[in-house]
């Protein structure tokens, strides 16, 4: 866009979503487009990742959906809608080991800021893209789609360390199909080719490291994350539904028994 009508579409949008420019990286003006914009990073000093060594973190900004317990291998969403971790991550082996683990859905507006960060640290072991609708995530939506977070698009990152085995899901939603990972740059799930031939997953030989808040990945819009951890390892804290929250803060601590990679 030209230089004046980018910067009228700018600052309209900061202001109709009320956008916090404190936080972000550069001014305004020297965003290039939309889209640069909204995968803004923030700037230095802008968020503080919470110090405690057994801490939990959120992984992204935004309000929670929803926070508790998987039961019999099922989750909830709005208004008492469930869907089952094993369709969630398209990996029966990976349900089951999480099956009886608490969990974490936070959904992200277009005011929130959009790269997602690991809540704990550890090694990334794989990652699973699963091809899908692109249905909005807003809350009529969801409780109107039954099982939507599990029949949308998503890309799934497996950390195994502190917090024994956990998942990240980023789950992509109407114009935010595009998603990007920090940790693997050859990711970009609305790339040329990339989804071709349906469910596409990657084991890393060496695992990656990655630190409690280091970024994960990018949503070229709003969307939602889960978080769901190992049973026994990690305790979140009662998240009211509808409460917001801010990536980096604590959401939960881990267990004193849970100390180190499990198996």
């Amino acid at each position: 866009m030209p230089g004046p009508v980018r910067s009228l579409v700018l600052k309209s949008f900061a202001r109709k979503y009320d956008i916090d420019l404190a936080e972000a990286e550069w001014p305004l003006d020297r965003y290039t487009s939309l889209q640069e914009f909204f995968t803004r990073r923030l700037r230095p000093g802008a968020r503080s990742v919470a110090s405690r060594a057994d801490a939990v973190v959120a992984p992204s900004d935004g309000v929670v959906c929803d926070a508790g317990v998987v039961s019999q291998g099922k989750l909830l969403e709005a208004k008492g809608s469930v869907f089952t971790l094993s369709d969630l991550l398209a990996d029966g082996e990976l349900a089951a080991r999480l099956d009886g683990g608490p969990y974490l859905v936070t959904y992200l507006s277009p005011r929130d800021y959009h790269r997602v960060h690991a809540p704990v640290s550890g090694k990334i072991t794989r990652w699973t893209h699963i091809p899908g609708r692109l249905f909005p995530v807003g809350r009529r939506s969801v409780a109107r789609e039954t099982g939507l977070f599990a029949r949308n698009e998503r890309f799934i990152t497996v950390i195994n360390g502190t917090a024994g085995l956990s998942v990240v899901v980023m789950v992509a939603a109407v114009g935010v199909g595009h998603i990007t990972a920090s940790y693997d740059l050859d990711v970009a799930t609305h790339g040329p080719g990339f989804a071709a031939g349906g469910v596409r997953s990657k084991s890393f030989r060496d695992p990656r490291s990655i630190g409690r808040g280091d970024e994960l990945g990018v949503f070229n819009l709003g969307s939602t994350t889960i978080a769901v951890f190992e049973p026994g390892h990690v305790v979140l804290e009662k998240l009211a539904e509808g409460s917001a929250i801010r990536m980096g803060s604590a959401v939960g601590m881990l267990v004193p028994s849970s100390s180190g990679v499990s198996s």
